[in-house]
């Protein structure tokens, strides 16, 4: 039997890249979106054709959920239990921006509950559902080749850098690295390691609109690895975690940021 992830925001950018990396290793795959049906298809395909070519042969299902909505987070999770009757991994991807970047002193209080709702509370509450379900399976002693549940979160370098153009999306993704040290805390004793991915500046349709400035201050030496990121960088390093390869780590974050978060002088 395949291992079973949830990815949500699994149908394009980070979480298409996140995909197509898990499909590679044998994942059946839950994609859960928010309004780009087409996109979800797409990715789905891709999953398919990606695991063919290694030989493996898996499912990929999607759901539309909006992850700030109590009724679509449960539903969610009800649809990954109807799928696969199991999760072995739990990734939290799912994410917005501002509509519009405002200055700190200007922004809108709406925008600032829009990034609460689905940045914080989403991942928060969704990761307590699957949490709960993960346990049930260790009581039960159901488990898989990938071994022990695995529960990631995608954050960001805003969750320590200062946009002023983007207060809420920074202070958003500042509460959201707190859920890792939570949960692995609680659920260390289950043998459910829980981890946090921050990355960088990672080529995506997110960062289209400000690729002019990436690209200057890439090339004035903001990185120490001079390029942009990509959804694939992200993806390997959640392929890792999902191979058991940090058995005895938890609550760590993993860097993927070409060096952004280095201090030099």
């Amino acid at each position: 039997m395949n291992a079973a992830a949830l990815i949500t925001g699994g149908s394009r950018g980070i979480g298409r890249g996140i995909a197509l990396e898990l499909a590679a290793l044998g994942y059946d795959l839950v994609l859960s979106f928010a309004e780009n049906v087409e996109a979800a298809s797409q990715t789905q395909a891709e999953c398919l054709a990606r695991a063919a070519t290694r030989g493996r042969t898996i499912r990929v299902e999607v759901c539309r959920a909006d992850i700030g909505e109590t009724d679509d987070r449960r539903r969610l999770i009800d649809f990954a239990r109807a799928s696969f009757g199991r999760l072995d991994l739990l990734v939290n991807n799912a994410g917005v921006a501002p509509r519009q970047r405002a200055d700190l002193l200007e922004a809108s209080e709406e925008s600032f509950d829009r990034m609460i709702r689905v940045n914080v509370k989403g991942p928060y509450f969704l990761t307590q559902l699957a949490a709960q379900w993960m346990i049930q399976q260790q009581q039960a002693g159901l488990t898989s080749a990938a071994g022990k549940p695995k529960i990631v979160t995608i954050t960001s370098i805003s969750a320590y850098t200062a946009s002023v153009n983007r207060g809420d999306y920074c202070v958003a993704k500042a509460a959201l690295a707190m859920l890792t040290p939570l949960f692995a805390a609680r659920l260390a004793e289950y043998g459910i390691r829980v981890y946090e991915i921050r990355p960088g500046i990672i080529a995506t349709d997110m960062t289209a609109t400000v690729q002019e400035k990436y690209d200057r201050l890439i090339g004035e030496g903001l990185t120490p690895l001079p390029r942009w990121g990509t959804p694939e960088d992200v993806g390997k390093a959640v392929s890792a975690l999902a191979q058991d390869l940090l058995p005895f780590s938890t609550g760590e974050v993993l860097n993927v940021d070409g060096g952004f978060h280095l201090r030099r002088l």
